[in-house]
């Protein structure tokens, strides 16, 4: 009963989020920032309550599962970003996403076990979901960037989309922010792996750390060319967004090809 309560407070909070500060914008007003982030807190914590009431405290690596506790963290980013940074937009994506991963892994998935781990490997897990997060926040800014070249390209200023978007200067200075902590992470991430995963390149997992190494060298790529080179715009959105890719296949391609497609499990 209270898992249920709680991912249909977190839902209901998330969706009202996402309208509060939407509706405004399309009718060419400033959205209400506090309304809506204050409606987003309550999702985030909503959620963050269900995972840990459903899990039992544990974390489930499962599909499903996994996908909603970084919809979760995705959506904490956000508003972490948008606290220090007013990039509305950002909520208008993260929020609903996480509604509908959320709501996914409550009421449509079937239910699934936390994964036993010691310290080390909640560790390793933890620091991997969080430069997961940071990183596909920035390769959302990196899709605003893009909206925002092609609107100032078009001379559409008046787009009112573009009033929930800080310049394009602090957006695209916000996006490598993100990309170097999340890079970090990902640093971190494999090297807790190499130190706490017993057999990294055994079993199911040669593929996650193979492809996640070669998003490891795209990211890196990108900030020494930004460093040495003064990389930007669309080169820059490019290599994040193939990097993203590549990461994205290295956690969610895998679990989904063994535990909906092989049936293997986690």
């Amino acid at each position: 009963m209270l898992t249920l309560v709680l991912s249909l407070v977190a839902v209901a909070a998330y969706l009202a989020a996402t309208l509060r500060i939407a509706l405004p914008a399309l009718r060419g007003g400033a959205p209400p920032r506090a309304q809506g982030l204050a409606l987003a807190i309550i999702g985030v914590l909503a959620h963050a309550g269900y995972l840990l009431a459903a899990h039992r405290g544990g974390l489930d690596l499962h599909f499903f599962a996994a996908l909603s506790a970084v919809s979760m963290l995705i959506a904490g980013t956000t508003l972490a970003v948008n606290l220090a940074r007013p990039v509305d937009a950002l909520g208008v994506l993260a929020f609903p996403l996480a509604a509908v991963l959320l709501a996914i892994d409550a009421w449509i998935a079937p239910p699934t076990q936390p994964t036993a781990m010691g310290w080390q490997i909640k560790l390793h897990v933890i620091v991997a979901l969080l430069g997961y997060a940071l990183l596909s926040v920035s390769a959302v800014l990196a899709l605003l960037l893009l909206v925002q070249e092609r609107a100032l390209r078009n001379r559409d200023i008046a787009n009112h989309w573009l009033r929930v978007l800080p310049p394009l200067t602090l957006t695209e200075n916000l996006m490598f922010r993100l990309v170097a902590a999340g890079f970090v992470l990902l640093t971190a991430t494999l090297l807790s792996g190499v130190l706490f995963v017993e057999n990294l390149f055994a079993q199911h997992l040669v593929h996650k750390t193979a492809l996640s190494i070669a998003a490891w060298v795209v990211f890196g790529t990108l900030l020494i060319g930004r460093w040495r080179f003064g990389w930007r715009g669309r080169r820059a959105v490019r290599l994040l967004l193939s990097g993203m890719a590549v990461l994205l296949l290295a956690f969610f391609g895998s679990k989904f090809v063994l535990e909906l497609l092989l049936a293997r499990g986690t």
